[in-house]
């Protein structure tokens, strides 16, 4: 059984895409007496099919998910096995828990774990594959087109018809599922559609040669619309464009009179869409005795301190698209021992030569060494770590990475004008810049830094595009004092525009769209192999 824990996929937003999930199982345990396991699979969406008699099933239903990049998406999955006819639960095989964030970032979109649940047992494994679904069996395009008609049908009896054009795809069963209706031509024998754009995949589901059938109607205000006829072609035939092969005759087994619809004009595109573009992405400040109470950076043993909290609510989320989960973590704005030299850029984790942390996990770790070890010192400087970042994004504008800065800060920012020019600057790369103001101080500056209204400027020169969010943590804290509520906030709201900035770059340079890259069975041995960006600065 198949679960899906802190979304509604019901009452959300617009997702960011759906994603197709494909299911196997190996190596289930065997619980039936005098054959093998049969087993199936309940989910939100419905559940798979029953396959006979095996333990390492293929299952052919698929589940559909909306895939929201901003929220943590956590799933659950049952395995049990079931009476075929019957179609009730005999025995539980195992569970899984993970996030759909993971099987998307996972190298070549497959997941495998182990099955749990049974005390003392090995259950097996599960596999999960994951595939946008703008891209199954097709590239991402989209298909624009325009029609007209000519001498169709007189039905109405005052007037003399009201056509539209009704497009249906053929499945393999030999039905048809609808994919598009174009708009309403009032009083027109003769009428010329407006042009439309639809996905490749809605129209053909991938095979150019499938069957595409067209109903003409004439529009009745009572909903009991008028057959005219009807006539079918395929994506391949619609391909060639305006010719006298996309002169199609509508067929009416009740006339005679030959009424024909014309294909004016037929066009391509690339979709541009979120999962072909790898993030990955991280950055701190303040000053204060992390020993004291009062600090932002305190260590409580109780609970998370305010920068903890930021670091872990978006990190956990952007950290499934990082295939090896090597985090480089810096510091800035602090006294560093033996002699208390000034550094606005240290690695967190001591070592020049690798500054790599091991997940968020790794990150916070480093983090609270940190706080034990350096001395908290101003000012607040950001132009040096965006300007740190933005060189590593200048060095791969070709689409395959993406940088995303994450910065949490609790003060007023000292290099206001060098800070808006690298703004400016960076607009023209790779990269997206969260800003995460914790405490009370005053945030206004950092406003005038996200660009959502007024974009950014420097010296006259404003900024290509708006790169950077800014959110003040305390506008998220739930009041009951749920750190895992005020965190889910969190992280929903700084993370919702990193795919829109992330396609206003790619579209700007006109990068195509590309699939990922395949598994490896070494992922950590080419860390660019996945696209993924690896610049992630983290500062106490």
């Amino acid at each position: 059984m198949a679960t899906i824990g802190d979304f509604d996929p019901l009452n959300s937003t617009v997702p960011a895409t759906k994603i197709e999930v494909t299911v196997s199982c190996r190596n289930l345990l065997d619980m039936d007496t005098f054959s093998k396991s049969d087993p199936g699979k309940l989910s939100f969406f419905g559940r798979t099919e029953v396959i006979e008699n095996t333990l390492n099933p293929d299952f052919v239903r698929k589940f559909v998910l909306d895939y929201f990049f901003e929220e943590k998406q956590n799933l659950r999955f049952d395995v049990f096995t079931m009476a075929t006819s019957l179609c009730f639960v005999q025995d539980f095989l195992g569970q899984i828990f993970c996030t759909l964030g993971e099987i998307i970032g996972s190298p070549g979109g497959r997941l495998e774990r182990t099955l749990s649940g049974i005390p003392g047992k090995k259950c097996g494994s599960i596999v999960f594959t994951a595939e946008e679904l703008s891209n199954c069996r097709v590239s991402t395009h989209l298909s624009t087109m325009q029609f007209c008609a000519n001498k169709l049908d007189k039905k109405d009896f005052f007037g003399k018809s009201d056509p539209f054009l009704v497009f249906y795809r053929s499945n393999e069963d030999g039905t048809f599922t609808i994919c598009h209706k174009t708009e309403v031509i009032k009083n027109n024998l003769n009428p010329v559609w407006q042009s439309f754009t639809i996905p490749v995949r809605a129209l053909c589901n991938g095979d150019y040669d499938r069957t595409v059938k067209v109903d003409v109607y004439d529009w009745d205000r009572d909903g009991s619309h008028d057959f005219i006829g009807e006539f079918t072609t395929s994506y391949r035939e619609l391909s060639r464009g305006q010719s006298q092969f996309n002169v199609y005759e509508v067929s009416c087994v009740r006339r005679n009179k030959k009424k024909t619809v014309t294909l004016l004009s037929f066009k391509v595109e690339s979709e541009h869409t979120f999962m072909f573009f790898r993030t990955c992405i991280l950055a701190f400040h303040s000053i204060g005795n992390p020993s004291q109470p009062t600090s932002l950076h305190y260590m409580s043993p109780y609970q998370m301190n305010a920068y903890a909290m930021a670091l872990k609510a978006v990190g956990e989320i952007i950290q499934d698209y990082d295939s090896d989960k090597l985090f480089p973590a810096y510091g800035f704005g602090a006294k560093l021992p033996p002699d208390g030299k000034i550094s606005h850029g240290f690695p967190l984790n001591s070592n020049t030569e690798n500054p790599n942390c091991v997940g968020i996990e790794g990150v916070l770790e480093a983090y609270f060494h940190t706080l034990r070890t350096v001395q908290l010192y101003g000012p607040t400087n950001f132009a040096p770590v965006i300007n740190q970042v933005a060189r590593c994004a200048a060095e791969v504008t070709d689409g395959s990475q993406y940088f995303v800065l994450l910065m949490i800060t609790d003060g007023v920012i000292s290099d206001m004008a060098q800070t808006k020019e690298a703004v400016v600057n960076a607009a023209s790369l790779p990269m997206s810049l969260i800003i995460v103001g914790v405490g009370p101080a005053e945030f206004d500056a950092m406003e005038e830094l996200d660009g959502d209204e007024v974009r950014v400027s420097s010296r006259g020169r404003f900024a290509e595009r708006d790169i950077v969010q800014f959110v003040p943590f305390r506008d998220y804290i739930d009041r009951s004092g749920n750190q895992v509520l005020s965190m889910a906030r969190l992280a929903k709201d700084v993370l919702a525009e990193i795919p829109d900035q992330l396609m206003s770059y790619m579209k700007s340079r006109g990068i195509e769209a590309r699939p990922p890259q395949p598994a490896t069975s070494d992922p950590t041995s080419d860390p660019t192999s996945t696209g993924t960006a690896k610049q992630n600065n983290t500062r106490p």
